[in-house]
């Protein structure tokens, strides 16, 4: 018996079966699970922002989340694709740019997909004399519904796996060449990024008055805890192949998950300071 098979012996992983990574296909068009989970998180966006700021004293109205809507879906796909391109796959489409278009072979970064929304708040608060800190909170409040579907779509994919091991519930991927059993790395992040974070700024925003009291704070709370969570499960994640690890202690996802978590900590230092820069005398 060859190492991979008393690997799979030892552990008893669960074997997936190879799902079809479209929903549906109809030759001249395929609706794939990822661009449907990226539409179903922003649809969800939209609906659950528009019964919060029906409550009075709303940083934004209904009509602003109308518009806000096509702010958000342009800062996430341009977003996301120049962090893919910037972060993790430079070198090839320096030498393969028609490949930037081609965006259903797949290559989209939370991070630069998060940036591109934090630009979206930013411009939209500007452009219509929104509180930025106040919109801030909300944009943050659905954000972990969008992870959460993100990382089921990349697990009904095969997609995204984690590291090689011995663990009950280790699992073997169709799409993994080696057939080791590894780390459902996807399910990890989708617990903790989608539903436990989601959980968290719940609280935050239903049984405190964070919201009205430290506008920037509940965004900060976000911003800090998916960059913690993130950075945690990648000690159990594998990274793409065509990544180099930035040293032998930090990767790449690693090191990208700082400045988010630094970025945080500044919306919760403007929060507590009442949601100004200006410091309190």
């Amino acid at each position: 018996m060859d190492m991979i098979s008393l690997m799979t012996a030892a552990s008893g992983a669960i074997v997936l079966p190879r799902f079809d990574p479209n929903l549906v296909d109809f030759g001249f068009f395929a609706l794939r699970w990822y661009s449907l989970a990226y539409l179903a998180g922003l649809v969800f966006g939209w609906w659950y922002l528009k019964k919060q700021v029906k409550a009075p004293g709303s940083a934004m109205s209904p009509t602003h989340v109308d518009d806000f809507l096509f702010w958000a879906t342009l800062g996430t796909i341009i977003g996301g694709r120049i962090g893919y391109i910037l972060f993790y796959n430079f070198n090839y489409y320096i030498s393969e740019p028609a490949a930037i278009l081609r965006m259903w072979d797949g290559g989209m970064s939370f991070h630069g997909g998060a940036t591109g929304v934090v630009v979206a708040v930013i411009l939209f608060s500007l452009k219509n004399r929104i509180s930025m800190f106040k919109m801030a909170d909300l944009i943050a409040l659905v954000a972990p519904v969008g992870l959460f579907l993100g990382r089921m779509a990349n697990f009904v994919n095969g997609e995204l796996w984690g590291r090689a091991a011995d663990v009950p519930w280790a699992m073997i991927f169709p799409g993994d060449p080696a057939g080791l059993p590894r780390h459902p790395s996807q399910l990890y992040e989708a617990f903790l990024e989608g539903i436990v974070l989601f959980a968290i700024l719940m609280f935050l925003w239903h049984k405190t008055k964070l919201h009205k009291s430290k506008p920037g704070f509940i965004a900060g709370t976000f911003w800090v805890g998916y960059g913690v969570f993130r950075f945690l499960i990648e000690y159990v994640r594998e990274p793409d192949q065509h990544l180099l690890a930035v040293s032998e202690v930090i990767t790449r996802g690693q090191l990208l998950c700082l400045p988010m978590i630094a970025f945080g900590v500044f919306l919760m230092w403007v929060g507590n300071n009442g949601g100004t820069l200006k410091k309190k005398s």
